[in-house]
């Protein structure tokens, strides 16, 4: 475990240097923020003055209909700026200039595959979310379950989707095809990323903390400062993510990434044992999963 968490590591350094030589990037995790900000503004705004103001039976159709529309707009932005993101690492990835408005661009030509796998992808959540919430303990168990493992076996989706421009329940398939096929249950490479991201806030929060103690107008900077810093960590972890996602993908699919150690990539890509065919979701080379991310 020790020796996977190590690689993961490593490659939380590559996907950073390829940040590092183009920080641009990091543009891309900004504007999905500030849209999706705009949307939930949008959207929830009306819903919220709905709520409070006691409206009767008749409205409350109007505030789920406004809910649900703004859930879906909420998760295509984060669709779209991710599957740009990815778009752009995958032409840094090869040494290619890239451009946000290219990257813009290619994810919006793509909307006819995005669209459907925001709508599965926000289903689905909502599904998970529907179950964790009325079925006690055991619902949040068995939820939390079916997210985890959802997740992992679609987190190459965007890239499938990106690269390949197949329909949502391809992409998933596909996806699938590709964690069993090499990660099987190795998954400690995107953990490196959120392990980082995690150190990085704890470290960068202690002074902001001190700040905050002493009270006053210097409190008021320590809370700004902290904000800015969960902001920016948050920025680059999602930045890193998208790279990593790419890379992962580039090596599953071509067996090599450039700008990336290929030892490295050999330790995060072990193959499962099979047993009898059946592993951690059974056996076939299709298996259902998902994420959209």
């Amino acid at each position: 475990m020790g020796g996977r968490l190590q690689n993961s590591i490593e490659l939380a350094k590559g996907s950073w240097g390829v940040l590092r030589d183009d920080r641009k990037l990091m543009v891309l995790p900004l504007l999905s923020g500030l849209a999706m900000l705009v949307v939930a503004l949008a959207f929830f705004g009306p819903v919220a003055l709905i709520v409070d103001n006691g409206a009767g039976d008749s409205s409350k159709p109007i505030a789920w209909v406004l809910g649900a529309i703004g859930y879906l707009a909420i998760t295509y932005v984060l669709v779209f700026f991710n599957a740009a993101l990815v778009w752009a690492a995958d032409k840094r990835l090869r040494g290619e200039p890239v451009t946000i408005s290219e990257a813009v661009h290619a994810a919006g030509a793509r909307a006819h595959v995005l669209l459907p796998w925001a709508v599965l992808s926000a289903t689905v959540s909502i599904a998970l979310r529907a179950l964790e919430e009325r079925a006690g303990i055991i619902g949040r168990i068995v939820g939390s379950l079916i997210g985890l493992a959802w997740s992992l076996v679609t987190f190459l989706v965007l890239p499938v989707l990106v690269i390949e421009q197949v329909g949502p329940i391809q992409a998933v398939k596909r996806s699938a095809e590709l964690f069993k096929r090499t990660w099987g249950e190795n998954m400690m490479a995107n953990a490196g990323i959120g392990i980082v991201a995690l150190v990085a806030t704890l470290i960068g929060a202690i002074p902001c903390i001190l700040l905050i103690s002493i009270g006053g107008p210097v409190a008021v900077i320590g809370i700004v400062a902290l904000v800015a810093w969960v902001i920016g960590v948050q920025i680059v972890a999602a930045a890193l993510t998208g790279i990593l996602q790419m890379a992962l993908y580039r090596f599953a699919v071509d067996g090599t990434v450039p700008g990336f150690d290929l030892d490295q990539l050999r330790g995060v890509f072990q193959p499962r044992r099979s047993a009898g065919g059946n592993g951690l979701f059974g056996g076939g080379g299709n298996a259902g999963g998902f994420n959209p991310n």
